[in-house]
């Protein structure tokens, strides 16, 4: 194999090696935006239920939260109860939040 020949090899590994950093990276920022809206879809399905249950709020604006965060779900997988990704909690951090 020639020097040219190693040198286009080298070159091809590193070009592989950075997409699939930037393929991580992408994938992480996408997972961290679906936690965001993820909390404000629970943010709002709280708020919905105190404004139902203290203060004479409306059962529909729960029901409309509720969906909402079903169409998310659907969509991106649920968040467990913990903040991770899955049903479950087995995927992502393993670190207990106080």
């Amino acid at each position: 194999m020639g020097l040219m020949d190693k040198v286009k090899q080298s070159a091809e590994q590193a070009l592989s090696k950075a997409q699939q950093g930037v393929n991580q990276g992408k994938a992480k920022i996408d997972s961290a935006q679906a936690r965001r809206q993820w909390d404000g879809l629970l943010r709002n399905l709280g708020a919905a239920v105190y404004a139902e249950q203290r203060q004479g709020g409306s059962s529909a604006d729960v029901a409309t939260a509720l969906a909402a965060l079903d169409q998310h779900a659907a969509e991106h997988g649920a968040i467990g109860t913990d903040g991770t990704e899955g049903t479950d909690g087995t995927e992502g951090s393993t670190e207990a939040t106080t």
